[in-house]
Formats: C-alpha cells, sequence, structure tokens
C-alpha cells in the first residue's frame, strides 16, 4: 500500500518528536552534572534550582584534579580497563573462533554455557570471587580487580565474536588450510584482519564495562592506591552529606575517556555492530 503525503509528513513528525524525547532522556541526566559542576556550593542548594549556573566557576574541577586522590582513582581505572579489555579480546577470540568455524561435540552446549555465565549477576557472584581472591592472596590489588571482572568481559566477547565470526565465510578457512596454514594461523592472519570492526566493538564494550564497574570495585579494594574512579567517588558521600560539586566535577572528568574513545572509533563501532547482526 502507498502512503499519501500527509501519512509521510505525520510519520516524520511522529519520528521527530519520538528521536527528540529519546535524546531529552538521555542527555538530561548529563546535562545536569555538568550544570552542577559548575555551580558553587550556594547556588547548587539554591531553592528553587536553576538550569544554567549563576556565575560558573571552575573550582569544584580544580578540587578533583589538584586537591584530591582523584587522579590516582582515574589512572587505576585506565590500568584496571586496558589490562581487561586487551585480556577479553584476546582469549575471546581463541574462544570464539572453535566455537564458531570448528565441528566438535558439545559445541552448542558451550556456547550457551557461555551467554549463562555472561548472564549471571555480579550480586550473585562478588562473595565466591571474594573468597577465591582472597585465597589466592589477590584481595586490594588491581591484579585481583582484573581477574574479578573477565568473569564477566571474557564471556561477553566470546559471544560477541562467534556471531561476527559467523558472519565470516567458510572458504577463507579452507584456502588457508590448503595452503598449509594451521588453525592459529588461520585465525591470525586471515580471519581477525577480516574481523577487526567486530574486535573494535567488543574491546570497546569490555573497556566502558570495565571502567563503570562499581559493585567489585566497592567490595574487592579499599585502599586509595588500588581504588578506581566508581569506588572512589563513594569517598564525597559521608554519612547523608553529598559533596555534590565535587562529586559532579569528577563525573564529568570520569566520562570524557569515554566519550573520545566512543567518537574516535565510532566508524568501526557501527560496521561491527552492523556486520554482527546478520549471519553470512
Amino acid at each position: 500500500m502507498v502512503k499519501s503525503s500527509s501519512e509521510k509528513i505525520i510519520g516524520r513528525i511522529v519520528t521527530t518528536i519520538g528521536v527528540l524525547l529519546a535524546l531529552l532522556w538521555s542527555l538530561a541526566p548529563i546535562y545536569w552534572i555538568v550544570v552542577t559542576a559548575l555551580k558553587t556550593s550556594r547556588e547548587i542548594y539554591a531553592v528553587p534550582p536553576t538550569l544554567l549556573p549563576a556565575r560558573p566557576t571552575l573550582a569544584n574541577f580544580n578540587t578533583a584534579l589538584f586537591n584530591s586522590k582523584f587522579p590516582q582513582f582515574v589512572l587505576n581505572s585506565a590500568t584496571v580497563a586496558i589490562s581487561v579489555t586487551l585480556i577479553s579480546a584476546v582469549v575471546g577470540a581463541l574462544a570464539a573462533y572453535p566455537i564458531a568455524r570448528m565441528e566438535f561435540k558439545g559445541r552448542g552446549v558451550t556456547a550457551r554455557a557461555i551467554v549463562m555465565a555472561y548472564l549471571l549477576p555480579p550480586s550473585l557472584l562478588f562473595i565466591p570471587l571474594f573468597l577465591v581472591l582472597q585465597n589466592l592472596g589477590l584481595i586490594n590489588t588491581k591484579t585481583g580487580l582484573v581477574i574479578a571482572y573477565l568473569t564477566f568481559t571474557v564471556p561477553f566477547c566470546t559471544w560477541m565474536l562467534i556471531g561476527y565470526f559467523r558472519t565470516i565465510p567458510r572458504e577463507l578457512d579452507e584456502a588457508a588450510t590448503v595452503d598449509g596454514a594451521t588453525r592459529l594461523q588461520t585465525l591470525l592472519r586471515v580471519v581477525l584482519p577480516i574481523a577487526k570492526p567486530g574486535l573494535a566493538v567488543v574491546a570497546l564494550f569490555a573497556f566502558t564495562h570495565a571502567w563503570n564497574e562499581f559493585l567489585y570495585a566497592l567490595v574487592f579494594v579499599h585502599s586509595n592506591d588500588t581504588k578506581t574512579f566508581t569506588a572512589g567517588l563513594t569517598g564525597l558521600i559521608m554519612g547523608d552529606t553529598f559533596i555534590w560539586g565535587q562529586l559532579m566535577a569528577s563525573s564529568v572528568i570520569a566520562i570524557v575517556p569515554i566519550l573520545i574513545i566512543y567518537i574516535v572509533a565510532q566508524r568501526y563501532i557501527v560496521e561491527g555492530l552492523a556486520a554482527g547482526s546478520v549471519k553470512g
């Protein structure tokens, strides 16, 4: 059925309104964080609240960057997130390739087990994980935090790469085998170069998960030398008192690295998600 011009106009208006509402819903909290970070303490607690700072100030950013432990927390988060991302991408690729490209008994069960492992809520795992890390002497260490994060990033990366590897023609593997390549050589020299967009996607999501994680960071580390920024922000909450200015300024600083990464890797993200959404 061909739509009339009036129906098309109404459809566009409805779509535009929906997009604007979605943007408002998504960006309003970020806007409020930025605005609050630029306000003085007096204005933050003013009633009624102001949508724009009357006298914008960078004092909260100055305090967060130069008079607190927050830079150390951000460095710890970066160290942990980068380590988790690299390990998850490597292990995920090595695990996803045989499941996606090879035939063996229990392949389907293995794939489903990976999904189940990812879907397990962290609130069920942090107690047994705490006991494991405690027995290994890794409590209050960044190494222990990396190991804890791998419990949810590796299954996620593996599952995503399984779907992506399945979009790559199997004939490429067969041609590499005919040329004398081993399975590992086929993965490294044939499959992974083609799968760069998919790797970029899983690496970005693994980094984001590790960067934003809060529960494990709060439970497994407690010293300022090892805290990530998500756990470090709790130091700005003292009972029922919230140091809103520094809290919001620190949050803005923590958002910037993720924002930059997403902007730079936007093309790879779109290509990876689009290619991984269909089976070739």
